[in-house]
């Protein structure tokens, strides 16, 4: 079985360093543009009934040779291995990803054709999509299902203190997401050196930050 891609999606995650680790942690806006031999509005008849689709994507930056059968989730510490098929690691045998986001709207330009804006997408910018599909609440949601270590992280979140001078260099229609994605702590778990300097790009700009303790102080905002 080959498959090939049918879109991919725009978003403001420039590198993976600063995505949020799992999709609708964060309210971020996407636009999901398809290939030219799927760009046929037919396809997308219906769509608009539904809330929220689910993304079968490429992690096309974890490419690897081999298989590993362990992974170490970045939330255990980055030290503690568990299976790969009990992770969400994008290291596996073959790199799809699934991740659930939130149905804005259907639009159209003249370059694009229609395309999809969606909402809370944790993928990187470019990212290939492989199919798309509806959630249905009634048999995709689960409340009385339990996530492992991921429950344990769930709430985990920074304080985050970001200068209003700084701040106010990012457009104010991406504020609130870039505090958002900040919150999330996009460290790896085992760093906790409050004189370490970090860096995570968000759109067209790069965000430096450091972290003491449960606080994230923003120290510069620069065009890149």
């Amino acid at each position: 079985m080959q498959i090939e891609p049918i879109a991919y999606i725009e978003t403001d995650f420039k590198e993976k360093f600063g995505i949020p680790r799992q999709s609708l942690r964060v309210e971020s806006l996407g636009r999901i543009v398809f290939y030219p031999k799927y760009r046929d509005r037919e396809a997308l008849r219906g769509i608009e009934a539904f809330s929220h689709l689910w993304l079968l994507f490429d992690f096309s930056l974890a490419h690897r040779e081999g298989f590993s059968p362990t992974v170490r989730p970045p939330r255990l510490g980055g030290n503690t291995r568990v299976g790969v098929f009990a992770s969400r690691s994008p290291y596996r045998p073959n790199s799809i990803g699934l991740s659930s986001v939130k149905f804005v709207r259907v639009d159209k330009n003249e370059q694009d054709g229609d395309y999809i804006v969606v909402k809370g997408a944790d993928l990187l910018d470019g990212t290939p999509i492989y199919d798309i599909k509806p959630y249905i609440p009634h048999s995709d949601c689960h409340p009385d299902a339990v996530g492992s270590y991921a429950d344990v992280h769930r709430h985990h979140a920074l304080s985050v203190n970001y200068p209003p001078a700084l701040l106010s260099r990012l457009p104010e229609d991406k504020r609130e997401v870039a505090i958002a994605c900040l919150a999330e702590d996009p460290r790896p778990s085992y760093q906790n050196d409050p004189d370490r300097i970090y860096r995570m790009r968000f759109s067209d700009f790069e965000i430096v930050f450091r972290v003491e303790n449960a606080e994230l102080t923003v120290t510069d905002t620069y065009p890149v």
